[in-house]
């Protein structure tokens, strides 16, 4: 066993930290809190703090003692705040640890990992590591012009990843964050996307849960490498010019024993009572909001992944289940709050103090609810009542779609109504538009076997899903091995199909994809308007005989105009006509493309209006709508010639200074 010199306490927590701790309004905790390898009189060693207020002894363990504590006491602060401190001399960077917490509680003792590590052990282990964040940024460029990419009137085209099953080595394997930053930042680059998106990195025992099931909120999982290697990843994003969105997840945690539950012998991170502190939908805990320890817990941890390491966004998991205290609960499961409704009033002041503070202090960022209700301005700022996020997933859009996608063609047009109510509600919030991971697992099967019909039909629903997708207002969001057209459900213990991309449909939709992504970035009329109703013309909803949708996307500047046609049948539809703003048009994208492995039907060349009313307007024009297929129009716009510019005249003879008349003029002959 080494030998290690034991001192009191070298502080980094001062009293200004523990008054902002104790009022909640700590948010940079992980500057203070945790294991932090230092210096003190020219001696180096590791100052370890933890918040444990119900405890009577903690000591820090690991090899170095032989996982026994003796000797190696942390000590109380003196100024209330339940954090016990100390330095050990001699602990470097790599020590596995954990606190052994003698409780108060019936005699308790307790093995715990640190809440605030930044490196664990790799699970099934459950130790902590001490760990002092060395790299050196190089995203510089990115972060000063990501105000831009990343506002509301952009593209956000998202590709949702499950880092450990996006693709594996020969041996089964998952991928490094090293052979991400290579192999997923170039695939995500090639196919368009804007912004990639990982189900929670944060650390998790359990592999099964994806990530949402987290014990580590201030590591990412030592799964796949280092916190260096990590942001290395993200450096890489950067340099491509893709964003990166953080699933976080401060709805509920496990109970695992080396976990925050029960940390100190009571219920220090959540509830008591189990009425509100349990969560019967995921096994699993629910913080207490109404504690301003935890609340500056949740918003630290928030606050790392964007500050420390550079993430552009987050989607807060679950939100629904925090605002709502009879969520999943049956009468007499649930405690209502002081005035006796259902809502969670400590909640609904932790979100908004969450959004207000990561806005104030992170330039160009963005946070995203995962919000399944009809709870009104979620991406509303606070000032106006509102949650104070910056997007909503549109959970209704997802679900109205794809019931309808899955109906026999003949008996779609019962059930119009499904495919355009969207638009009644599309502007109350700023909404993604997600195809998630939550549609392809727990025996949903993949997207792929929704659509009916036979080969050809089911790959042509999926490229005018997508298209429809695309076209609708809202930011996008689709989870991998969704371009693809996936034949099975989604398995995080195996990669995705690639081998599917060497047969014709799989590779055609691929490649829809990809054109879809480059066009919705190309085309302002897509995303300059994508949460008002300035964007957004109806051309035609009601013809549901023949399950055709047609509508305008606008941008900015007119000249920029889309219009939309839809065909949810297999029939051709020619013929057809809309009304449309007189001028020549040419389609831009056509899903029945024979690339597409589609059947070929288009509109070739350029398409004139014609002076004949309908829908409304003035002009308007006939087309083909192709089966189960879409049709993109954009308005071919006359290029103006500049005006020849005069030739430049002769400049006349400087006279002479001792010139005393003016040289005669010149003659000149009319032509007839």
């Amino acid at each position: 066993m080494e030998e290690h010199q034991y001192t009191k306490s070298h502080s980094l927590f001062t009293e200004f930290d523990g008054g902002l701790f104790k009022s909640g309004k700590h948010f940079k905790l992980y500057e203070k809190l945790g294991s932090k390898v230092i210096e003190v009189d020219g001696k180096k060693g590791t100052q370890f703090s933890v918040w444990a207020p119900n405890a009577n002894k903690v000591q820090v363990i690991g090899d170095f003692n032989y996982w026994d504590g003796e000797g190696y006491e942390l000590y109380p602060r003196w100024d209330g705040t339940g954090i016990w401190e100390g330095f050990v001399e001699g602990i470097d960077k790599g020590t596995v640890y954990k606190y052994k917490i003698h409780s108060n509680s019936y005699g308790q003792i307790l093995e715990k990992g640190d809440p605030f590590a930044l490196h664990w052990e790799v699970a099934p282990k459950t130790a902590s590591v001490v760990w002092d964040l060395d790299y050196k940024w190089k995203d510089s460029k990115w972060l000063k012009t990501r105000k831009e990419k990343n506002a509301l009137d952009q593209p956000f085209s998202v590709y949702e990843v499950h880092l450990g099953s996006w693709k594996r080595k020969d041996n089964g394997e998952s991928l490094s964050y090293k052979e991400l930053s290579k192999e997923l930042v170039n695939y995500v680059k090639d196919m368009g996307y804007t912004h990639v998106e990982f189900l929670p990195v944060m650390e998790h025992p359990f592999f099964g849960s994806w990530g949402y099931q987290c014990t580590g909120f201030f590591a990412p999982s030592s799964r796949y490498g280092t916190p260096e290697d990590f942001m290395a990843m993200i450096d890489a994003f950067h340099k491509a010019e893709i964003g990166v969105i953080l699933d976080w997840v401060p709805s509920h945690f496990p109970s695992d024993a080396h976990g925050i539950y029960n940390f100190d012998g009571t219920h220090l991170y959540e509830h008591a009572d189990p009425r509100q502190g349990y969560h019967p939908d995921w096994n699993s805990y629910i913080f207490n909001y109404g504690r301003n320890e935890v609340r500056a817990f949740l918003i630290s941890s928030a606050m790392f992944w964007l500050d420390v390491c550079h993430a552009d966004g987050l989607r807060v998991d679950a939100v629904a289940s925090m605002l709502y205290l009879d969520y999943s609960r049956k009468e007499g499961e649930w405690i209502p709050n002081e005035f006796g409704g259902r809502e969670n009033l400590e909640a609904i002041s932790f979100l908004k103090e969450l959004n207000e503070f990561v806005y104030q202090e992170m330039d160009g960022v963005q946070t995203i609810a995962e919000e399944s209700t009809a709870w009104p301005a979620v991406s509303r700022p606070t000032y106006l009542g509102g949650l104070g996020f910056g997007m909503k997933w549109m959970m209704g859009w997802m679900h109205d779609t794809l019931e309808y996608f899955k109906k026999d063609p003949f008996y779609k047009q019962y059930h119009h109504n499904n495919i355009t109510f969207s638009l009644n509600y599309a502007f109350t919030e700023n909404f993604m538009l997600p195809l998630s991971h939550d549609e392809v697992v727990h025996g949903k099967g993949p997207l792929i076997d929704r659509m009916p019909g036979d080969e050809w039909q089911r790959f042509a629903n999926m490229r005018l899903l997508y298209t429809y997708m695309y076209t609708h207002p809202g930011t996008k969001l689709v989870f991998m091995g969704g371009e693809l057209g996936q034949t099975t459900e989604w398995d995080h213990d195996q990669q995705l199909r690639w081998d599917l991309l060497q047969y014709d449909p799989h590779k055609g939709l691929h490649e829809l994809t990809k054109d879809l992504n480059y066009l919705y970035k190309s085309q302002p009329a897509l995303y300059e308007h994508g949460f008002t109703a300035e964007g957004f013309e109806w051309i035609e909803l009601n013809d549901y005989q023949n399950s055709v949708l047609s509508y305008m996307r606008k941008g900015k500047n007119s000249d920029n105009d889309l219009a939309v046609i839809c065909n949810f049948t297999p029939v051709v539809r020619e013929d057809y006509r809309i009304g449309i703003n007189a001028g020549e048009w040419e389609e831009v994208l056509n899903t029945d493309s024979d690339q597409y492995w589609g059947s070929g039907v288009s509109n070739a060349g350029v398409l004139q209006s014609e002076d004949i009313p309908q829908h409304g307007r003035t002009s308007s024009l006939k087309i083909t709508i192709p089966p189960l297929g879409a049709v993109i129009l954009k308005r071919k716009v006359k290029e103006v010639e500049a005006p020849k510019a005069k030739p430049k005249a002769k400049a006349k003879p400087k006279a002479k200074a001792t010139a005393t008349k003016k040289p005669a003029a010149k003659k000149t002959t009319k032509k007839k």
